[in-house]
């Protein structure tokens, strides 16, 4: 369990209150507007009221106790960089901070955010990778050429093993789960795991070697 702060409730900090809150962290919110914080309180351990580009504000809260205090005030810039300074002169040991653009992205960097996320480019890479492929269900970027997808088999591996198959070797997958039709998903399954009709594969894979496979699916 983690202790998390976040700051700024609009769409995404409200939902990622609600994201940290079902995997079991502790969770603080705070936002200058009541009614969203009213809102937040069902998935927060804690919320407060208050107008964080206010140092007293902050330091009432013990930010140096999080784990992680995020920034959620993306559509207002100059907010998000007066928090963040705040954050870290205060002692807060890993901020994420959430922008808009590049250009927002270097700026929160250089006023001591450990981390910057942009949703929209994040959300804009998925859905490109996702639906320039045939055959992929889910995806995320591990790194530049590799990420993690979730892709139906091929018919040739049903009734076969892992092992049988060699799939690292012959595929360039490394095989973190199976998704079953329920929706159950078996983590990382044995060598002697026999692939079923239906089938998804959730496979770490360089890109090529990824979008190679699903170019044989039919």
């Amino acid at each position: 369990m983690k202790s998390i702060l976040i700051v700024g409730l609009g769409r995404f900090g409200t939902q990622l209150a609600r994201k940290f809150h079902e995997l079991g962290d502790e969770v603080m919110v705070i936002d200058r507007d009541e009614e969203k914080v009213q809102q937040a309180m069902p998935f927060a351990d804690e919320a407060q009221i208050g107008d964080c580009r206010r140092e007293d504000v902050l330091r009432s809260l013990g930010v140096e106790d999080f784990d992680v205090c995020f920034v959620c005030m993306g559509e207002q810039f100059q907010s998000s960089l007066e928090v963040t300074l705040l954050l870290k002169e205060l002692g807060a040991k890993h901020v994420v901070s959430k922008c808009g653009s590049e250009i927002q992205e270097k700026f929160l960097l250089r006023n001591g955010a450990d981390e910057v996320w942009n949703p929209e480019r994040e959300l804009a890479a998925k859905l490109a990778v996702r639906y320039s492929a045939n055959h992929l269900y889910d995806y995320f970027s591990i790194c530049e050429n590799a990420g993690v997808y979730e892709m139906p088999i091929m018919h040739t591996w049903i009734g076969k093993t892992v092992r049988e198959l060699d799939m690292r070797n012959v595929y360039g997958l490394n095989i973190l789960g199976v998704k079953k039709t329920d929706g159950r998903v078996i983590t990382m399954p044995g060598a002697n795991y026999v692939f079923e009709n239906e089938d998804h594969v959730i496979a770490f894979a360089r890109h090529d070697a990824a979008n190679a496979l699903m170019n044989k699916i039919k």
